[in-house]
């Protein structure tokens, strides 16, 4: 069965079962490996990807709920890393191991197009779905303030 899916703003047939789990259509098919493989339950957020504009993990999400819709990967956020989000996370220096880090960066850039200039409160409850073992929350609060133009905490 053929699935059509707009994807980091390309139109792609997808060949695949509608069942097989968005992450290894994006990754094993598509190639686009920035997404990662992390728990395969939605627990830890190392897959998250926008399915219009709205977050989902890619590990659960079946293919055929992304049919004639659009799905943004961390390749999408921008060509060149040129995000607020993504020179935010080099300036402060955010990764550690860097494996959750492509899942934070979807999640943050979920808040930030829906709420410009988040609370603290709201950072940490829009990103508490991501887990990072090297425990870099605090710069990835950071971070997100920075890209939104909000000041550092002191």
């Amino acid at each position: 069965m053929t699935i059509r899916v707009r994807i980091n703003g390309v139109d792609q047939e997808l060949d695949v079962d509608p069942e097989m789990p968005l992450l290894w259509a994006l990754r094993d098919v598509l190639g686009l490996t920035g997404t990662k493989y992390g728990c395969g339950q939605a627990l830890c957020g190392a897959c998250t990807v926008h399915l219009d504009g709205q977050v989902v993990r890619a590990c659960v999400t079946p293919v055929r709920r992304a049919a004639d819709r659009s799905v943004t990967t961390i390749e999408g956020l921008s060509k060149d890393g040129s995000h607020p989000l993504q020179r935010a996370w080099v300036d402060l220096g955010v990764p550690q191991c860097g494996f959750c880090q492509a899942g934070q960066l979807m999640s943050a850039a979920a808040l930030l197009a829906e709420k410009p200039k988040p609370t603290n409160a709201e950072i940490d409850q829009s990103l508490a779905g991501n887990l990072c073992r090297c425990g870099t929350y605090t710069r990835i609060r950071a971070a997100v303030k920075k890209a939104a133009g909000l000041p550092e905490e002191g």
